[in-house]
């Protein structure tokens, strides 16, 4: 039986193509069909073609083609005698002479013909694959096998030829110029299906060019990168440059290592570093059918098996058995989900397509191949037999799929066949699926239709059955394809839906973040908890109102932070943290990017109080103590107070705007992380000081906060108004240290000292900007002021404004006994008697003055707008200085307890009062709120809506249109509250 069957195989293979002919493609237009074959066939050079014509196998061929091809119909044309030649001939004999012709002209010394004998070779090699495939002869396991044979001589000849060109020129020393390839250190390694050899009919040719420094026989003075690159653009031109012969393949490049960020060949031990350390699993699946097509094969072979540790895992860690789930799901392809259509389906990507089932493949084998080499095998067919025999599926599983999959090659190579074009797409329009179908040897559209849905199904439901116990994501938003270079046309298509307005551009920063572009994505866990929660960040993202802000915000958080894993681990482990980011990532870019330059704050998150907490003072100094108990000199402590200072001032900002913690809360809160700051540094800067100068004996200083800081209603953004006061024994001398100083000129450098340690720039930042223009003759005066001096400035020459100033004055640093002395003075500032009328017209003057610089800008210009917090501040402040010499109970450095203070003394109305405390909530409230989100001023007519909704919600009113209308109107009543204020001290 055996010898039987091998003598009628070696019979077929004896018979010619015309006479192995057992199916064709139909015509549509089966008159137009026959008269253009029969007008091809009487002209002069297709005397041999007619002949073969004769028979209704090849005659029906022709037709076929001529309707259904413009491609092959076109090299049949353009030379008769060769479409004859080749009906004539055995296909593979012929394809066996084809290649042997390419290998003996690439080995000439005279290559110049070999570009158009390359070009001749693959349209003859085209339609002899043609033929043999349409015409029922050759298999789509052959059909493809044969396109590969031709791609690997194709690819050989073109890399023996500048191999040779390099050596010709000098730049190379190649131990045997005749067999350039050997001893070059240079390989070509072929990928997907061209490793696979199951090339597509019109496929680009997947190609990664390495070389290896220690064998590159490089010429001296010349440099391996880029000669190698050099030599990888002569190859590829040789291959793909259109001439009046064609093209012989598409090359693409880009499935080397971070294609983007490196030249197009690599040295083996940088790829190595890079699969070693950022490799992918979906890189891991593209190397399994990686070979060397070209070049230096002992070299190539040593590196694929330097590389199999990468590619074969003895045991899979959980983690990436979720990231091959995650790449299941994100081809959006899973049990159940959405209906097969026919017309415009994709045989590679659709649903129950090839790419589904080289992924059942593949999938497993990255399970199974470490520690079963039987399944390190490259082709998808001869794997599914592998993977019978190790148990992981059943026969029926293998025969139902490999039929599958070469019914839909076959259909695949068609498409192709018709405009050699790389498409894998069933046309749309009903007319031309219907000719289609007809090609592909149906009778029309329906029983096509039939045929395919049928495999598509069966091919849907062992693919869905291979991860049915597979973890469910939140988010089924439709294909997510981030794998490879190009970004893939329906991942697009999903991104639009989902509302981003540069779906292109997401696409390439998420392939940056899969490939480790970022230290924080360089280890396996963290771009496989990537893999896992890019769905639901991007529909999450989505929902916000600039989803392509809120991207290039993670993008940036993803770049700042030094743990990619920590920072996913957090969002997969906490979702109210992604809706948290999604806000503040939309609505509040300040804040975003503080938290693009600090995300390990998020860690705090996790602490079950975040959201009902606000840290207490001692609770502020511990953290603060902590952090600077570690530094391990002046310097590294700066830093550190910065670090703990962002990370304290970013949490309250977040727990506003999570609204964990209301405006209202959040002004004390930022005021209380300052206090403890500014002592903390206080004190470090005393420290350093005395070290270098040594101390005043019997002296003393303190720091007095003035402004927002003074009156604890600080924002995010609020600089620091400070002045700093000192006393000494009138008779105490220079101070004890080995650089003695003048107490005037210690207190002076110790005032320095502290604004360059509160203010400047460090690597870790900026921890406040520090304003001492509220000093004792402002700019004119000394940085650091007596307290005496002080007494008397204040008695004697300090204007309102000042006094007005002093109102908000607390002290936060200094040694206690020397701070209540500190406050006894200001105390008996703000209690003397003044005179009301002067006050109210001082007052006035001011506020016109401030309405003239600054009141410009609208409703939104809150602190400055007629009716603003300045309006508020300054009554409250007036009614201070001229009362507290009577009551000095309406004395408070924050504006809303000393209006509420005065109106318990009765020098305030329930109208006014009322009034004025309103507007002074929801100004501080927006302000809050502002500062948050931006660092320019607030523009309505170019603010996004979810800052809009941020400010809305803020103020509890339904929309923005109602804030502004409130807002506006609350202006009117705090102006016209403020000038009867004013009236009644006149």
């Amino acid at each position: 039986m055996a010898e039987q069957t091998s003598r009628k195989r070696a019979a077929s293979q004896q018979a010619t193509l015309a006479e192995r002919l057992t199916a064709a493609p139909q015509a549509a237009d089966r008159e137009a069909a026959h008269e253009r074959v029969s007008e091809l066939l009487q002209e002069p050079n297709a005397a041999a073609l007619a002949e073969i014509a004769r028979a209704a196998p090849a005659r029906a061929m022709l037709e076929g083609i001529a309707d259904g091809s413009s491609f092959l119909w076109g090299l049949i044309a353009r030379d008769p005698e060769r479409a004859a030649r080749l009906l004539r001939c055995d296909p593979d004999e012929r394809l066996a002479e084809l290649l042997a012709e390419l290998d003996e002209l690439s080995r000439a010394e005279d290559r110049r013909p070999l570009a158009g004998a390359l070009r001749r070779g693959r349209a003859e090699a085209a339609l002899l694959v043609g033929f043999a495939d349409l015409g029922g002869a050759w298999d789509a396991a052959r059909v493809t096998g044969a396109l590969s044979s031709f791609a690997d001589a194709a690819i050989r000849a073109a890399t023996r030829a500048a191999l040779r060109d390099a050596h010709d020129a000098g730049k190379l020393a190649l131990p045997n110029p005749a067999d350039p390839e050997v001893g070059s250190g240079f390989f070509v390694l072929g990928m997907g299906k061209l490793g696979a050899s199951e090339l597509n009919y019109s496929s680009d040719v997947d190609l990664i060019a390495f070389f290896d420094s220690e064998i590159a026989p490089v010429a001296e003075g010349e440099e391996r990168t880029p000669l190698f690159v050099r030599v990888t653009q002569a190859i590829a031109k040789l291959l793909q440059e259109r001439t009046a012969d064609g093209y012989v393949a598409r090359v693409d490049l880009r499935l080397r290592p971070d294609p983007s960020s490196t030249p197009v060949a690599i040295s083996r031990d940088a790829a190595l570093s890079y699969y070693e350390s950022v490799g992918q699993n979906w890189e891991r699946a593209a190397m399994i059918k990686a070979r060397v097509v070209a070049g230096d094969s002992a070299a190539g072979d040593a590196f694929l098996s330097e590389l199999a540790p990468f590619i074969w895992r003895r045991s899979l860690d959980h983690a990436a058995i979720s990231d091959i789930h995650a790449m299941k799901r994100q081809i959006h392809a899973h049990k159940g989900h959405g209906e097969i259509a026919v017309e415009g389906h994709n045989l590679k990507l659709g649903r129950g397509g090839i790419r589904e089932i080289e992924f059942f493949v593949q999938t497993q084998q990255l399970v199974a191949g470490g520690r079963d080499p039987s399944l390190r095998t490259r082709g998808t067919v001869e794997t599914l037999g592998g993977l019978v025999e190790a148990g992981w599926i059943d026969a029926q599983a293998r025969d139902e799929l490999a039929e599958a999959y070469g019914f839909l090659r076959g259909l695949e190579h068609r498409i192709q066949m018709v405009a050699d074009e790389q498409t894998h797409s069933l046309p749309e329009e009903p007319e031309a699926l219907d000719r289609f179908a007809r090609f592909a040897g149906y009778d029309g559209r329906e029983p096509f239709a039939k045929a395919l849905t049928a495999r598509l199904k069966l091919v849907q439901r062992h693919y869905a059955r291979l991860f049915e116990d597979a973890p469910t994501l939140s988010a089924n938003i439709g294909s997510l394809v981030f794998t490879g270079e190009d970004d893939d046309p329906d991942t697009l298509a999903t991104l639009s839906s989902l509302g981003y307005a540069e779906p292109s551009s997401l696409s390439r920063t998420i392939r940056g973040w899969h490939r480790g572009r970022y230290a924080s994505m360089r280890t396996a866990k963290a771009r496989e908890l990537l893999t896992e929660l890019v769905p639901l960040l991007l529909d999450a993202f989505a929902k916000s109102d600039r989803p392509d802000a809120v991207v290039n915000g993670f993008d940036r958080m993803l770049e700042q932070t030094s743990s990619g894993v920590g920072l996913l681990s957090l969002i997969r482990a906490n979702p109210e943290v992604l809706e948290l980011l999604c806000g503040v990532l939309g609505a509040a870019p300040r804040l975003a990017e503080i938290l693009a330059r600090r995300p390990r704050v998020l860690d705090a998150l996790l602490d079950p109080a975040f959201f009902g907490h606000l840290p207490t003072r001692d609770e502020l100094d511990g953290r603060i103590q902590q952090a600077l108990s570690e530094a391990r000199s002046y310097e590294d402590a700066l830093d550190r107070a910065r670090i703990v200072g962002q990370e304290l001032k970013t949490l309250v900002a977040l727990r506003v705007a999570a609204g964990a913690a209301t405006a209202e809360q959040a002004g004390p809160a930022f005021a209380l992380i300052a206090d403890g700051l500014v002592e903390a540094v206080f004190r470090l800067v005393e420290e350093e000081l005395a070290a270098a100068h040594g101390r005043i004996e019997g002296g003393a200083a303190a720091v007095v906060a003035l402004g927002k800081l003074g009156g604890q209603e600080m924002t995010a953004a609020s600089d620091l108004d400070l002045i700093l006061l000192y006393e000494h024994p009138d008779d105490a001398g220079d101070s004890d240290g080995p650089r003695p100083l003048a107490p005037s000129q210690y207190y002076a450098r110790l005032t320095q000292r502290l604004v360059a340690a509160l203010s400047a720039p460090t690597a870790e930042g900026v921890l406040y900007e520090v304003d001492f223009r509220l000093r004792p003759s402002g700019r004119s005066g000394p940085l650091a002021t007596r307290l005496k001096a002080f007494r008397m400035y204040q008695a004697d020459e300090a204007e309102t404004w000042e006094h007005m100033a002093l109102s908000r004055a607390r002290v936060v640093a200094g040694p206690k006994p020397f701070r209540r002395q500190v406050g006894r003075a200001i105390g008996q500032v703000l209690h003397t008697p003044r005179d009301a009328a002067r006050i109210a017209s001082d007052v006035a003057e001011m506020r016109a003055l401030l309405d003239r610089e600054k009141g410009d800008g609208g409703p939104w210009n809150l602190k400055h707008a007629p009716g603003g917090l300045v309006d508020i501040e300054f009554a409250a402040q007036a009614l201070q200085l001229v009362h507290a010499a009577t009551h000095p109970q309406i004395l408070s450095t924050a504006t809303v307890p000393a209006l509420d203070h005065a109106r318990e003394a009765g020098l305030l109305d329930d109208e006014t009062w009322r009034t004025f405390r309103a507007g002074a909530r929801l100004q501080q409230d927006l302000t809050q709120a502002l500062r948050l989100a931006t660092e320019k001023p607030f523009d309505p007519d170019e603010a996004g809506e979810g800052l809009k909704r941020l400010l809305a919600r803020t103020a509890e009113t339904p929309d923005f249109a109602v804030l502004t209308a409130t807002l506006e109107g609350l202006q009117k009543e705090v102006r016209a509250a403020f000038e009867r204020v004013l009236a009644g001290l006149r």
